[in-house]
């Protein structure tokens, strides 16, 4: 007889939030979704918007647990009664959860109108989750409108998309909208902290970064990078196999490039990409994260210390602090701009690191040119100098 062997669950599924309060840089949503129940003030449809990976679905299922738990209506369900197992375990009969991508015709919503009309099962609500609502056909949509508009009352909508202007403005007016946030790679590797502190893997802060900074800004991905890490080195992680794994470029050395394009050193510059690309690394991704460097570089020059400092890293914030003053934010605009322009030619082309290179001489070169600012504040003084003299001369015979 064949021995069985238990399932392995998933970091991103065996650690998902079940409570309001575990839901990772979306405060401002799980807050209003939690004084709605709490003030009896919950609508009859929701759409949840933003990048993959960010918490929609699963505050969606948080929700519909609130909302049918069978200890009572409450922000904090207590993940223990029928229905908020069967919630989180996918296979309750009162919360059905439909991807668009894969019901999205007329018929489909035809169904889903018929199916909505019966009354729940064993809750207080029927509550219908549809992710990537977007995909639904124009026709679909349509038919949608009126049910949307005016639902039984023991009937929910929750809807999820990427792409909320996709989504007609006829269903945006019927829902109401939260906009969902990227998480910030501070949080990222403080739940990444936990995680492996739970999983007792050994690990370091600068493993840990460079997964938060390969996620973008999506919990779910960091998690699937850190499972497939563990399944490629173990219990013990260090910097090196993150960016051996996913081919990401050390923060060390991203930092060396930003500080050699402040300086205007061109040599060292490309001296750097050519040991990035030696090495394999992914030349569009490099020139993503050295653009996400100046765009923070210049938001901070521009008085957004608190708005930077909520995203990144420690030693990020310390590099952005010390570069400030280095450069005008003239400057620094004039390289983000060059920046801008190289990451979007970049998709077009195969010659991804002559485009790095030359990005990198032309922010060099931008660094050397003075703005115009300063030559006219220099002018300024030099009038009011010479006028100051001319002022004090004596006075010429008649």
């Amino acid at each position: 007889m064949a021995e069985k062997t238990a399932s392995y669950q998933v970091i991103a599924r065996a650690w998902r939030p079940q409570v309001f309060e575990d839901v990772v840089g979306q405060k401002h949503v799980t807050d209003t979704l939690s004084n709605a129940i709490t003030g009896n003030r919950v609508a009859h449809a929701y759409l949840l918007v933003g990048p993959r990976g960010v918490g929609k679905t699963t505050t969606a299922r948080i929700f519909a647990k609130a909302l049918n738990c069978r200890q009572g209506m409450s922000p904090s369900p207590c993940n223990e009664c029928e229905s908020c197992v069967a919630i989180m375990a996918g296979n309750d009969l009162d919360v059905q959860e439909i991807d668009g991508a894969s019901n999205n015709s007329v018929d489909d919503v035809r169904a889903l109108r018929e199916n909505i009309r019966v009354a729940p099962n064993a809750s207080r609500f029927r509550i219908f989750i549809i992710d990537e609502v977007h995909m639904l056909s124009t026709a679909a949509f349509n038919a949608l409108l009126k049910t949307l508009e005016e639902p039984p009352p023991h009937v929910k909508f929750i809807f999820a998309t990427t792409e909320a202007h996709k989504v007609p403005a006829t269903i945006l007016s019927r829902c109401q909208r939260f906009d969902l946030r990227r998480i910030s790679t501070q949080d990222i590797v403080g739940r990444l902290e936990m995680i492996c502190a739970a999983e007792k893997i050994e690990t370091d802060a600068p493993a840990l970064l460079a997964v938060a900074r390969g996620a973008q800004g999506g919990m779910r991905d960091a998690q699937s990078a850190l499972d497939q890490l563990i399944a490629f080195r173990g219990k013990t992680i260090r910097e090196e196999d993150v960016l051996s794994v996913f081919g990401l470029v050390a923060w060390a050395q991203l930092d060396a490039m930003a500080q050699a394009v402040l300086g205007g050193d061109a040599a060292t510059a490309l001296k750097l990409v050519a040991d990035l690309d030696q090495a394999g690394k992914d030349t569009q991704r490099t020139t993503e994260e050295l653009l996400g460097f100046f765009r923070n570089l210049l938001v901070w020059q521009h008085g957004g210390q608190e708005i930077v400092a909520g995203e990144v890293s420690a030693a990020e914030r310390e590099s952005l602090a010390a570069s400030a003053d280095r450069l005008a934010p003239e400057q620094v605009h004039r390289i983000v701009d060059i920046l801008l322009d190289t990451e979007a030619r970049m998709r077009a082309t195969l010659s991804r690191r002559v485009l790095l290179e030359v990005a990198l001489v032309r922010a060099c070169r931008a660094v050397q040119v003075v703005p115009v600012d300063t030559i006219v504040a220099q002018i300024a003084d030099l009038r009011q100098r010479l006028g100051g003299v001319t002022g004090g001369a004596p006075a010429a015979p008649p």
